[in-house]
């Protein structure tokens, strides 16, 4: 089984992460609240780099500028490349996919997290968050063999 590689963009403003927020409705009839950062799969032929500007662009109607590479996370299904970024144009609205699919039962919408905050919040890469806060990348990623 191929593993689903994807970039994902962390953009840190004065002390918060901006984030999805996600509500699903589950099989039961409960909603599961949770917060993704923004991101998305590798198309064929787009670098890394590529892709998080491409996602975030779709995602959050914003131009980006990477900062610096975090690091990788793999599971079982996924690998994920996390990159530190700031928006360059635009304000941050729900766009694409997530913009088509918002309904009250498949619910997203873009906030911004404090940092104090991420251990109160069902939020994954929460150590990838801190690095990027703290400004712990990578900033010559061009030349790593990502």
């Amino acid at each position: 089984m191929n593993k689903r590689i994807s970039s994902r963009g962390i953009i840190i403003e004065d002390n918060f992460v901006y984030a999805m927020f996600r509500r699903k409705k589950k099989d039961d009839g409960s909603f599961k609240e949770y917060y993704v950062i923004p991101g998305g799969g590798l198309e064929e032929g787009e670098s890394l780099e590529e892709n998080v500007i491409r996602e975030l662009k779709e995602e959050f109607s914003v131009d980006i500028k990477l900062d610096g590479y975090l690091g990788v996370d793999e599971s079982d299904e996924t690998i994920a490349h996390f990159f530190a970024c700031h928006i360059t144009q635009g304000n941050p609205k729900l766009g694409g996919e997530e913009l088509k699919r918002c309904t009250e039962d498949n619910y997203y919408e873009i906030r911004k997290v404090a940092i104090d905050d991420l251990d109160n919040v069902d939020i994954l890469s929460k150590d990838f968050i801190r690095k990027a806060y703290n400004g712990d990348y990578e900033k010559n990623f061009k030349g790593l063999n990502l």
